[in-house]
């Protein structure tokens, strides 16, 4: 158990406060000293250490009694195993405040607590950089500080002020995605600035420690882990795995993470495993100030590792929302670890996290099928393991969509829908199968009736996931449900604003109620994001091409490299423009090479031409064949001339898309 620190200051006594730095730094520890004094603050260090006395029991009583540890960095001291020591105490009693004296960087493991940097300053007892030291102290947990306790914070960072122009510009991450403002639009865009709430975190990736880098799908996996547990709680906004990782190996400190995030707090921690024996330690960073609010070190059997997963989780969730009822999700033991979806089976837990981690790379189809193979192996070591078979169903859901051809497709969906079905009748409560399935009967089965009840479960149980909101508010958004396809992408922009698959989805969200204009700036931010991403060019020409800018839509079609959209979309625009040659010459590569492939677009670029009968013939083959694209059918612009022909009509009512809604 982590020792609390003193009371604010029992009544009258000024704050003492441990300084720990380098002896080759003694010149300007001194002047630091002096200054900390003359700003009121009792400082403690090695000079006071009676002669005889025990010199490391002394040390380590001064550390365990004073109210902060003031630790000063510098290129001498990040070598010092006594600073590292003294700093690691510091840490551990969530009383650090650290200081740069030379603008050296702190060493691994410190990190991601901001440092006071000291190289400009001039000894004055009265400079800010003093004043800024007084203040961390202040705010450390049990000082009676100015800022609040976690429990009753509420928004810790003050919004400022970001015009128009940089947010339409789209003028880095920050100015978009963290305190400094989000993008959110409803019937045309709106900008409105968010303040972090005082009940949100992101889990950043968990450091491996242990030197053998093949083990990094474990620790990122359990922080992973922790995540989900987090966002299980409804009284906490926990931030979404995508953008989280962002951050992996970045060098930006907690307030800068923290407001690019738009959270309050980092969880951050490290992972070191040696033969049965792993050592976890987690840290509560608050985001406005740098400094630690909780940490700790957890030193157990490996098989003992979800037990500690649900610690983190619960220990953190009590210190963010002490309003938060107790059985909100966060509970430890194996039931609850099992109820959730999860296993006690260490075996089929190290697959399952070595298959997501594969997973998660998406680089093509072998290591699709390795992880899947992965997945496969967790459920043979636990055949009750819910969510190895929900993802399981995504794998195979992805192999289906990506890399199936016509005579595998359909079988691959059939499995895919028998892994979510499992994983639902496992977990009922486990959003992520419920939206797997709900993906599948929708893009596989293309039963638009039949993915509604997984659909609507899955918003329910899965509020605080950002990918299963996007899911939902794309299907939504597809069978008319405008309202509900809005709401949902709010919230997952929120929990996922670094995610350039979720701000392509919010674009076509927009454009699937026939916001063209609106539907432009998500898609920009995405391409923002990834330049090489898959449909946004194309479905930024889409717009254009509404709009009545087809030379404009042109250039946009040109760069896109997904074949399929890229020719269909160069196709529709050179016809439009009254190239007839070129717009044929395009129609034929996308018949030529693609084949079945694409004949969703064929019948788009058919429909536009003119064609209405060859148009229905290839919307009938598509369907057939199980052609995905058929999903944007309802609501797609480029098929209007088909609208009103009998044919049409009963190819969506045959889909699930009767009445105009599913």
């Amino acid at each position: 158990m982590v020792a609390e620190g003193p009371g604010a200051g029992a009544a009258g006594r000024a704050p003492i406060v441990f300084l720990s730095y380098s002896r080759a730094d003694k010149a300007l520890a001194v002047r630091l000293a002096r200054a900390l004094q003359g700003a009121g603050l009792d400082v403690w260090w090695d000079t006071l250490i009676e002669g005889g006395a025990e010199f490391a029991k002394t040390i380590e009583a001064a550390i365990n009694t004073c109210d902060a540890v003031v630790v000063a960095w510098s290129q001498a001291s990040v070598s010092s195993d006594w600073v590292l020591d003294e700093a690691a105490r510091g840490r551990e009693l969530h009383r650090l405040v650290p200081v740069s004296l030379d603008g050296t960087e702190p060493p691994m493991g410190f990190r991601r607590y901001h440092s006071i940097d000291l190289t400009g300053w001039k000894g004055d007892a009265g400079a800010a950089e003093i004043d800024a030291i007084v203040r961390g102290v202040a705010a450390l947990p049990g000082r009676g500080s100015p800022s609040p306790a976690i429990a009753s914070v509420g928004p810790v960072a003050k919004p400022r002020t970001v015009s128009r122009r940089r947010l339409l510009l789209g003028a880095g991450v920050a100015g978009v995605a963290g305190v400094a403002g989000l993008v959110v639009w409803r019937n045309g865009l709106h900008l409105r600035l968010l303040a972090a709430s005082g009940n949100s975190v992101a889990v950043l990736p968990f450091k491996n420690l242990g030197g053998d880098r093949g083990q990094d799908y474990f620790s990122e996996g359990l922080a992973e882990e922790v995540r989900a547990t987090l966002a299980r709680n409804v009284g906490l906004l926990v931030m979404a795995q995508a953008s989280s990782a962002k951050f992996r190996d970045s060098k930006d400190d907690a307030t800068s993470i923290a407001e690019q995030l738009g959270v309050a707090y980092l969880l951050d921690g490290s992972v070191r495993r040696s033969g049965d024996v792993v050592r976890v330690a987690a840290d509560l960073i608050d985001g406005s100030s740098g400094f630690s609010r909780w940490s700790q070190t957890f030193e157990r059997r490996i098989s003992d590792i979800f037990a500690v997963q649900s610690e983190i989780a619960t220990t953190v969730a009590n210190a963010l929302a002490t309003r938060v009822a107790a059985d909100s999700g966060t509970s430890g033991s194996a039931a609850d670890v099992v109820a959730a979806g999860g296993t006690v089976n260490l075996a089929a837990f190290d697959a399952y996290l070595r298959g997501r981690a594969l997973y998660d790379l998406a680089a093509d189809e072998a290591s699709e099928a390795a992880a899947l193979a992965q997945f496969d192996a967790a459920i043979a070591a636990d055949p009750e393991y819910a969510a190895a078979h929900a993802a399981r169903a995504r794998s195979l859901t992805t192999m289906a969509n990506q890399y199936g051809d016509v005579s595998r497709r359909a079988g691959l969906y059939d499995a895919a829908i028998a892994a979510a079905e499992r994983a639902i009748a496992l977990a009922p409560d486990l959003a992520d199968a419920h939206s797997t399935l709900g993906y599948t009967l929708f893009q596989g089965r293309m039963d638009a009736r039949a993915a509604r009840a997984p659909f609507e479960r899955s918003a329910q149980s899965g509020s605080g996931e950002a990918t299963v909101l996007a899911r939902y508010a794309q299907y939504s958004a597809r069978t008319g449900r405008d309202d509900e396809a809005v709401t949902a992408i709010k919230r997952a922009l929120r929990l996922d604003p670094l995610n350039p698959l979720i701000y392509r989805a919010a674009g076509s969200v927009e454009y699937a109620a026939r916001r063209y204009a609106e539907s432009i700036l998500p898609l920009r931010k995405a391409l923002e994001m990834n330049p090489k991403m898959g449909r946004a060019h194309a479905s930024i020409g889409d717009a254009l091409l509404m709009l009545g800018k087809v030379a404009e839509a042109r250039v946009e079609y040109a760069l896109e490299p997904a074949m399929d959209f890229n020719l269909a979309g160069i196709a529709i625009a050179e016809h439009r423009l009254g190239d007839v040659t070129a717009a044929r010459a395009a129609f034929d590569r996308l018949r030529t090479e693609l084949g079945d492939r694409s004949l969703y677009q064929q019948a788009q670029v058919l429909a536009q031409m003119g064609d209405r009968d060859a148009a229905i013939t290839a919307l009938e083959q598509a369907r057939a064949v199980g052609d995905g694209g058929l999903i944007y059918a309802r609501n797609d612009p480029m098929l209007d001339p088909l609208r009103g022909d009998p044919r049409f009509a009963r190819l969506l009512q045959g889909m699930g898309f009767d009445g105009g809604t599913a």
